[in-house]
């Protein structure tokens, strides 16, 4: 985990240009995280230190957008899971990002807890675990708006899995089905994995 706030608390960072949407999330997981709230790309770099464990970033931001938010947090070093709550419709340019989950605004309360529960479960993982915890989300997301599953970036993202699925087999047999059910949201059946089950 990156860090904990001085009462052990997971630290999210919530960023969306629209401070009252900002300020609603930040009230929805006020009660089990310590919330750092922004309401722009600049000002959530500031608010962005190694401690954050979480950070929500809204794609559609002025001056600075969510994306380039994304890249320099990366570029910084800063390894915290990333979900992009969005109203943009994904596409397949959300391949190469390197985020680990997506959601399309609206989002209810439910949603947005799920996923920060999720994120901090999948923090626990290995790197390539959350690789392919992340391009799992990306498949599904991709499915779930009914993008073209026959081009170059669905069919690497696909390749990659498998491939991941392939090397991550015996590392699962480490983790129990709680543990690793916990790391997923809403995935499709066949990209579902079990400790242990074989990938043959």
């Amino acid at each position: 985990m990156a860090g904990t706030d001085s009462d052990g608390r997971p630290i999210v960072l919530v960023a969306d240009d629209e401070a009252e949407l900002a300020e609603l999330y930040a009230h929805w997981l006020a009660d089990e995280y310590d919330v750092r709230v922004a309401t722009g790309g600049e000002e959530a770099l500031e608010l962005a230190t190694e401690a954050v464990d979480v950070a929500l970033l809204d794609r559609r931001m002025p001056m600075m957008t969510g994306d380039e938010v994304l890249a320099a947090l990366r570029e910084r070093g800063i390894d915290c899971r990333v979900a992009m709550i969005t109203a943009v419709e994904p596409d397949v340019d959300i391949v190469d990002m390197p985020f680990d989950d997506y959601l399309v605004k609206p989002v209810t309360r439910e949603e947005l807890r799920s996923v920060v529960a999720v994120l901090l479960s999948r923090a626990e993982f290995d790197t390539r675990t959350q690789e392919f915890f992340a391009l799992a989300s990306k498949k599904a997301t991709l499915e779930s708006a009914q993008k073209d599953d026959t081009s170059e970036e669905y069919e690497r993202l696909t390749a990659r899995m498998d491939q991941l699925r392939t090397e991550l087999d015996e590392t699962l047999t480490e983790y129990s089905s709680d543990d690793f059910a916990a790391a997923f949201r809403e995935l499709p059946d066949e990209d579902a994995l079990e400790p242990g089950e074989s990938t043959e």
